[in-house]
């Protein structure tokens, strides 16, 4: 299944969600939700000041619930095990590893820990959510490293390959897909899956939708990528395959979901590697979500849609673990 928005190339499959049913009740939401983001991002202009008010940010929004977590260390990666305190299973039998966003310079444990829970218990399955190494004092390839060292870790531990999925957003997406790459040029067992959200697939930054979508997205402009680009890749070339998914060659990679709002800087990043990835023989499903703006899923506490969406990426995760959760 391929959702696509207004900007988007021209698929073969038809739109399962169509950009312009957005609900007035969900505009309402996003509208408030993206003033909300331009004040509280105001005058945060470095890296490092971005950082600290996503942090910031986070803090301020509902914690974790019903859950169990546990600090591990990953194989040399700080990490947390997140598991749905309803569940009595024993560790090791399904489990996601989360990598979060934040440009590959900001994001942590703290941010993300309750939207990891939430993906725990919607998908019935142990989440393992990473702190990798940040740029600019550790750029590439050190996040890809951590990423797949926390993979090989899970499978140390007992998980089996096909009942793993590599998840994460925006630059956590980017690091998902290289890191799943990196796996197939060692020819390492795969994961089952790979959820990308809003991922960063074009540090080049070539997307139409930068230009398009430039005042519809508080969270991301080209400026900020740019940035954020010379951070993590220093002079290194952004069109390297090795750092920019869109110019890597897809054959023989693992179902993936992609999701990316129509609002969003990177849909055409989302868009343009979906059709690469199809062409390649690879199971792609890519949900296009009206109105959305950059990490929407992060608000399921005021966002309806990112309730939404992220139920449909536990429902995806359980459809591919060869180990599916009893109901």
């Amino acid at each position: 299944m391929i959702a696509a928005g207004p900007s988007a190339l021209p698929f073969d499959t038809v739109s399962a969600l169509d950009p312009a049913s957005q609900s007035q009740a969900s505009k309402a939401q996003i509208e408030k939700l993206s003033g909300m983001l331009q004040q509280h991002f105001a005058g945060a202009d470095s890296l490092m000041e971005r950082r600290s008010a996503f942090e910031e940010l986070m803090a301020s929004t509902p914690g974790p619930s019903r859950v169990q977590i546990r600090h591990v260390d990953a194989g040399g990666v700080d990490a947390e095990l997140i598991w749905p305190a309803r569940l009595h299973h024993p560790i090791g039998r399904r489990a996601i590893l989360y990598v979060h966003g934040g440009g590959f310079y900001g994001g942590s444990l703290q941010t993300h820990r309750a939207f990891a829970a939430a993906l725990a218990k919607a998908s019935s399955s142990d989440v393992l959510l990473i702190n990798y190494r940040l740029a600019p004092d550790y750029p590439f390839p050190a996040p890809i490293d951590d990423t797949l060292t926390a993979y090989q870790w899970l499978l140390e531990s007992g998980y089996d390959n096909d009942n793993v999925v590599i998840a994460g957003d925006a630059a956590g997406g980017n690091l998902a897909i290289e890191a799943t790459l990196r796996q197939m040029q060692l020819k390492g067992p795969l994961p089952a899956a790979v959820i990308a959200v809003s991922p960063i697939t074009d540090l080049a930054g070539t997307g139409n939708s930068f230009a398009a979508n430039i005042k519809s997205d508080p969270l991301l402009n080209a400026t900020q990528m740019e940035a954020a680009r010379k951070a993590y890749l220093g002079s290194r070339a952004p069109t390297d395959p090795r750092a920019s998914p869109l110019y890597a060659d897809m054959t023989g990679f693992p179902p993936i979901l992609m999701q990316v709002g129509s609002s969003e800087a990177l849909l055409d990043d989302t868009l343009r590697l979906a059709d690469k990835a199809r062409k390649a023989g690879v199971d792609v499903t890519a949900e296009v979500w009206p109105g959305m703006i950059h990490q929407w899923q992060l608000f399921p506490f005021w966002i309806d849609d990112a309730r939404r969406s992220n139920q449909n990426m536990a429902e995806y995760a359980i459809q591919h673990f060869a180990d599916k959760p009893k109901e």
